[in-house]
């Protein structure tokens, strides 16, 4: 049976995702990149969320340790870019999620942070998974682009034997040869079967891993396509990067949603979420 997993307290109630919940959107930019950015698109999330009767978490990366070029933007770095989600936690008033890359960030992003994010990229590295669990936040453990659904039963194991069972699990497509992704999407169901709340990461999942030669590409016009087809076999919850303006964002904007096309398409989701479950959220 599929957990449910508390997520944070907010003035407007507790927000938990699993069973029983209502569906979760994390969303935001890939990496921090001005105050004034990520206000905008905090504010705009949180007020679709508030009208759609979803559940709602910013996300932005403060530091992108896998970038694929030396040259490419990785954002503030761990002190500035903590600081900046605080100031934007307590201003605008939403959980927040991030990544961390090496273990000792846990206990300084956890100050901040309501759901600490494990990279697909590491989620088998023992030592950053149980310095996440030990700091008694959410972790959100995503599937490696090289990883079975079940093996995945491994990276939870580690989380729960540091004590902590507040886990979500994220699917992000798995390597297809070269530079491509593809969604098996029965990775949702085996991987919720290991106790739970899964996540289906709609944008990383168009993603085109080194395909524009220094950086990544992606193909965001099937951002929609695969989320639908995500929520009709059954999730907790979504996972979008954001921008204002795809074309100018400074990390991931070939495969981030456009921020006006996000209530349409969580309209359109709720609607197939209702067709096939019976759960009307709000």
């Amino acid at each position: 049976m599929t957990a449910t997993v508390r997520i944070a307290s907010t003035p407007a109630g507790v927000i938990t995702v699993g069973p029983g919940a209502p569906l979760l959107l994390i969303a935001g930019p890939c990496v921090l990149e001005s105050a004034e950015i990520i206000r905008e698109i905090a504010v705009e999330l949180k007020a679709i969320a508030a009208r759609l009767g979803v559940s709602y978490v910013f996300k932005a990366s403060f530091d992108k340790a896998n970038r694929t070029s030396l040259a490419s933007f990785r954002g503030p770095g761990p002190e500035k870019g903590l600081r900046m989600l605080g100031r934007l936690r307590q201003e605008v008033g939403v959980p927040i999620l991030s990544d961390i890359h090496e273990p000792d960030q846990a206990e300084l992003a956890a100050d901040v942070l309501d759901i600490l994010q494990i990279p697909a990229f590491l989620c088998r590295q023992t030592d950053l998974l149980t310095a996440a669990a030990r700091t008694g936040k959410v972790v959100n453990i995503k599937k490696g682009q090289f990883v079975a659904p079940w093996d995945m039963a491994h990276a939870v194991d580690k989380v729960r034997g540091a004590g902590n069972e507040r886990i979500l699990l994220t699917e992000r497509g798995a390597g297809f040869g070269y530079n491509n992704l593809v969604v098996d999407m029965r990775s949702l169901p085996i991987m919720r079967g290991l106790g739970f709340p899964v996540v289906f990461d709609a944008t990383h999942a168009v993603q085109l891993p080194g395909g524009a030669g220094s950086c990544s590409g992606g193909q965001r016009e099937f951002i929609p396509t695969l989320a639908r087809a995500a929520t009709a076999v059954g999730i907790d919850g979504l996972f979008f990067e954001v921008h204002p303006d795809p074309d100018k964002a400074l990390c991931d904007g070939a495969n981030s949603l456009p921020l006006t096309e996000v209530e349409p398409l969580m309209a359109q989701l709720l609607a197939i979420r209702r067709a096939v479950t019976g759960v009307v959220d709000g």
